[in-house]
């Protein structure tokens, strides 16, 4: 991981989050707000995981997965919207750009493979790799619509709405009790909002990785930019090899 990785956030940051406590809602009441949402992805993630168990082997092979993904993902950013109403939407969900692109890169490519490493590293140990159960083992091109539509779906709909969720919104909320606060309950957020058990370390370290990554840059993008290149990757080696 790049040196400074780990350093405190520059000041300017801490400003624009003071956005969030004046106003009509209140930081109280929005910060609130965003961890029952979490809450309730969570619950629901693992109520669904439990009822109707691992998705079909062919699910990204369905343009009703990509639909209903696109969906869900635009709700959840709707109620994410409601949660920072009336703040500026640039400091409410971190949509700045980096102070310096070339630094913000550089720190996105070191999270994106601290990332591989460490997550994949996690998942072998744990024997997580099959508990997701949605990339497909084989590839079927006769089935390239649905997987292209699904392919949006996982690998941009999702990483950037996740992103706004956690990482913008979540990480805006909780600095106001600082910044280990904010990295590590949005990173348990984001890994329990996946509904798994035995990968739910590699997704908590996931969530670590982006939420540090937000925290270096005071912006959003570069996490965005990790996540959707992680899932787009992943998605990609799956059918691949």
């Amino acid at each position: 991981m790049p040196a400074g990785f780990y350093a405190r956030p520059p000041v300017p940051q801490a400003a624009r989050m003071a956005l969030c406590w004046n106003g009509p809602v209140g930081w109280t009441g929005r910060t609130v707000a965003w961890l029952l949402l979490v809450a309730g992805l969570a619950a629901l993630a693992y109520g669904s995981r439990l009822s109707e168990g691992k998705p079909p082997e062919d699910a990204l092979y369905r343009y009703e997965t990509a639909i209903g993904g696109i969906v869900i993902y635009l709700i959840l950013l709707a109620v994410v919207l409601w949660i920072g109403r009336g703040l500026p939407k640039r400091d409410f969900l971190a949509l700045r750009p980096p102070g310096s692109w070339g630094r913000a890169l550089g720190l996105a490519l070191g999270g994106y493979v601290a990332i591989f490493i460490g997550a994949g590293l996690i998942i072998v140990g744990l024997d997580a790799g099959d508990e997701q159960g949605l990339t497909p083992e084989d590839w079927d091109s006769s089935r390239l619509g649905p997987y292209a539509a699904n392919f949006v779906a996982v690998a941009l709909v999702g990483p950037v709405v996740e992103e706004l969720t956690y990482r913008g919104a979540g990480m805006t909320l909780l600095g106001r009790f600082g910044a280990a606060v904010a990295v590590v309950v949005t990173a348990l957020g984001f890994g329990l909002g996946h509904g798994l058990v035995l990968a739910l370390p590699a997704l908590v370290f996931f969530g670590l990785v982006t939420a540090l990554l937000r925290l270096r840059t005071d912006s959003v993008y570069p996490s965005m930019l990790v996540h959707c290149a992680f899932n787009a990757t992943s998605l990609i080696v799956a059918v691949a090899v």
